[in-house]
Parts: C-alpha cells; structure tokens; sequence
C-alpha cells in the first residue's frame, strides 16, 4: 500500500506543525487547527474538507468581543466614536495580517496550486482571515478563556498602543471642524452642561455648525461629552455632504 501522501507544507519550515507548537496551550485540537488553516483553494482540490470561512466567522465575532472589552475597560473617559476607531484599526486586514505573519500562519496556511503560485502565502486577507479562524477554533475547542489569552497574545501590545493610533485618526473635534471649513460654514460651536454631584457629575454636549445643532454628546468629563458630539455632527454633516 503506498504511503499517505504528506499535508501541504508538512515539510515546509514553519509549517503547521511548528504553528502548532506556538499554539500549544492555546490550541490544542489537531482537527481543529487544520481546518482553520483551510483556505478554500485547498479545499476545492481536496473533496470532503471543510474551509476555515465558518470558524473565521466565529473567530471574528470573539475578536470583536475581546478587543472591545480591553477598550472599553482600559478607557472608561472615551466617546464610543473613539472606541470604535481604536477597535477598527486593531481589527482591521492590515493589523491582523502583521499579526499573523508573526505567528507563522503564511508558512501553514493549505493552499490550492494557483493560490499558492500567486503568492497566497503573503496576501493580507488570507493571513487575517486565517488568524481569525484559528481564534474561532480555540474558542470552539476550550471557550471563551484561552481564546481570549491567545488574542491578548497576540494584539496585546497593539490594544495598549491603540490610543496613540486613534490619536494618529485625528480627534473628533479636529476633523469636524475641518469638515465645516471644507463646506463653507462657520466653525463648530459647543454648548456643556453638568450635571450630578462632584464625584460623580455627568457633562452633556450639543455642537452647533453653520447655526444648526448637528450632536449630541455625553461623558464623564466635558472633553469626552464635547468629542461624542463632535462623532456625531461628523455623521450628520457627512450624510448631508454625500446627499
């Protein structure tokens, strides 16, 4: 009987068995970690595999889920519009990709031939796509706990950083009040009330632009309430600048 013909990138260094071994404690279901490192090509030349796109849905959902309470905890002063912005740019293909390749995933990823001739080891969407569904697959294979371990692992040092990359985006204010010179109005004005006792007090905000109040905004301090409504004027003056 011939021998078993060897998995794609077995013999490669850094192939799935040495992801494997960076995953140990992670990850430890050899099913599940061939699965997430399936691109489709490699299943469309290999009937009855299963690509990796249902646990990157998955893995998507826990990255999401992760990212956004490490912000939420570590910030507790910031608009949800910064939120958002911080969570974006670690999510994102270009982040996750970096990411990826750190791990080692383009040396294991299962490719199909054309995929692999075309440089499918090096492609931003393939390597993020596979870092998500290796977090879907260790969250399917022991919960919530060691997925998110794996995800701090790996983004930690980019969560701590994602403040000074939300600051590289450009403040809510700042870029209203771009917007507004770019339209032809005046600049944004802000109205701030407080209320509550000292320890506790809550500032609400309202900018007005060109004469007409366009946000809304709340916080903890009069900063933070003035830039929740300086991410919403953003959203209404951008909807009427497309219209």
């Amino acid at each position: 009987m011939p021998a078993p013909a060897p998995e794609p990138g077995a013999g490669r260094a850094g192939g799935p068995e040495a992801l494997a071994r960076r995953l140990a404690g992670y990850l430890d279901d050899p099913h599940l970690l061939h699965r997430a490192l399936a691109h489709r090509s490699y299943c469309a030349e290999a009937p009855g595999e299963e690509s990796n796109e249902r646990l990157e849905f998955l893995g998507d959902a826990v990255l999401g889920l992760v990212a956004t309470e490490e912000l939420y905890r570590a910030h507790p002063d910031l608009p949800e519009g910064d939120l958002a912005r911080m969570r974006a740019a670690i999510v994102s293909t270009g982040t996750l990709a970096q990411a990826a390749a750190e791990l080692g995933v383009g040396d294991a990823v299962l490719l199909g031939r054309g995929e692999e001739a075309s440089g499918g080891r090096s492609k931003a969407s393939i390597l993020a796509d596979a870092l998500e569904a290796l977090i879907g697959a260790t969250y399917l294979a022991g919960g919530l706990a060691p997925a998110r371990a794996l995800v701090l692992d790996l983004l930690g040092e980019r969560l701590a950083a994602a403040p000074r990359d939300a600051a590289a985006l450009g403040d809510a204010k700042n870029r209203l009040q771009e917007l507004a010179a770019r339209l032809g109005l005046e600049p944004p004005s802000y109205c701030v009330e407080d209320e509550g006792p000292d320890h506790a007090k809550r500032f609400r905000a309202s900018v007005a632009v060109g004469g007409r109040v366009v946000g809304h905004g709340e916080g903890r301090s009069k900063k933070a309430a003035e830039r929740a409504a300086a991410d919403e004027g953003l959203a209404v003056l951008a909807a009427g600048e497309r219209a």
